[in-house]
């Protein structure tokens, strides 16, 4: 019995992250057809270092999907939701285990890098270019600042939620 309350417990600590990650995305970002910045990535950190990748993966991929049919802010592209769901994972495997305070910096500049230099700047720019079609190089420069200072953000943020985070963790 025990076993089904903490399944049904993770669910929905997974749906309100994915609710949040909705909100934060969707309403307090600022958003244009080839450029977004704000904290949508917060709700996947925390799913991330608190229940490990697949949790991770399945509220960004959520997030991205229900946002996109409900708060659409241009027609639905499932590459965003897959660049989503591979940061997911991405976040989950690096920021899911306990480690010391220099471990937990590196890992956390090294997801917000993969996340936001490789897979937001070289995927998502992709995706803009198909749906919108523009030149990938032109988008490409343009995201470049965007990517980098989303980069230092996430990397600042991560590390100052994982303590708390763990904290938390122990209690659930």
């Amino acid at each position: 019995m025990e076993k089904y309350l903490k399944v049904t417990k993770t669910i929905a600590y997974l749906g309100m992250l994915t609710a949040l990650e909705i909100v934060l995305s969707r309403f307090l970002s600022i958003n244009t057809w080839n450029m977004k910045i704000g904290f949508s990535f917060v709700p996947i950190v925390a799913a991330a270092i608190l229940f490990g990748p697949l949790p991770a993966a399945i509220v960004g991929a959520l997030g991205d999907f229900i946002g996109a049919l409900v708060f659409p802010i241009a027609p639905y592209f499932p590459g965003y939701t897959a660049t989503a769901f591979i940061c997911g994972i991405v976040r989950g495997f690096l920021l899911h285990k306990k480690r010391g305070f220099g471990a937990t910096v590196l890992l956390s500049a090294a997801s917000a890098a993969m996340c936001h230099l490789i897979l937001g700047l070289l995927l998502n720019t992709l995706w803009i270019s198909v749906t919108s079609e523009t030149a990938y190089i032109a988008n490409l420069i343009y995201r470049i600042p965007q990517c980098v200072i989303l980069f230092a953000v996430e990397a600042a943020v991560s590390v100052g939620l994982s303590y708390p985070l763990r904290s938390l963790k122990k209690a659930l």
